[in-house]
């Protein structure tokens, strides 16, 4: 019997001992390392794409508890987008154990033009992972999630269009479609993994080009109206 306890006072040691160094280890990054906390002030901004330095890290909305932003201190770059929005931007200093609030509303861009809901074509999504970025036309316009479902839809001016859809880690998906006044398309796909440097230049913080009268029409709620 006093063998046993020894044995799991000996366990309980090992285990303690265990958790003590993983405290340890995870203890200087949180002592060299800042975070962000995004505050929207704005339904518009839940839904943002949000770039760091150029890279695409995910939407707004998701960056929050165990996914909020850590960087490493010094100068960064924060840009938000979405289509039929201008770009938020702020340069922030990160500190080590510092939070930096970050306060982003999202303002309509007046030069975006929407399509006539009566002739859209409406376009749903299913595609993993369902995080992953949409473009349509190089324009950020959420994520597949938001598109996805029976009563979620995008619509669009019905002509050509080019889709791509990203994720840092995956390989891009893109392809070309045109649709008619009114149709209603189904874009099917499961993303290839992939390595980071695969990324597209959409997510590498390349610019979208200026606003077209042909665009999208998005929902902020994601759903087909």
């Amino acid at each position: 019997m006093l063998g046993q306890l020894r044995k799991l006072g000996l366990v309980s040691l090992m285990v303690v001992s265990s958790l003590f160094v993983a405290l340890s280890a995870a203890h200087p990054q949180d002592s060299i390392m800042g975070q962000i906390q995004f505050v929207r002030t704005n339904k518009a901004a839940k839904t943002s794409g949000v770039w760091i330095d150029g890279q695409y890290v995910g939407y707004l909305g998701e960056l929050k508890g165990m996914k909020r932003l850590r960087l490493l201190p010094g100068d960064h770059e924060i840009i938000v987008r979405q289509a039929g929005y201008s770009d938020f931007s702020q340069q922030v200093v990160i500190e080590p154990r510092m939070v930096v609030d970050v306060h982003v509303s999202m303002k309509k861009d007046p030069r975006f033009t929407y399509p006539d809901p009566k002739t859209s074509s409406e376009v749903r999504l299913d595609v993993q992972p369902g995080r992953a970025a949409v473009f349509l036309d190089d324009y950020f316009v959420g994520t597949v999630d938001k598109y996805h479902g029976v009563e979620h839809a995008m619509l669009v001016v019905p002509g050509k269009h080019r889709f791509k859809i990203a994720l840092p880690g995956f390989k891009t998906f893109e392809t070309e479609v045109d649709l008619l006044p009114r149709q209603k398309f189904a874009l099917r796909t499961d993303l290839m993994a992939g390595s980071i440097n695969d990324a597209d230049p959409l997510i590498r913080g390349d610019r979208p080009a200026p606003v077209r009268a042909d665009s999208s029409r998005i929902e902020t709620d994601g759903q087909a109206k």
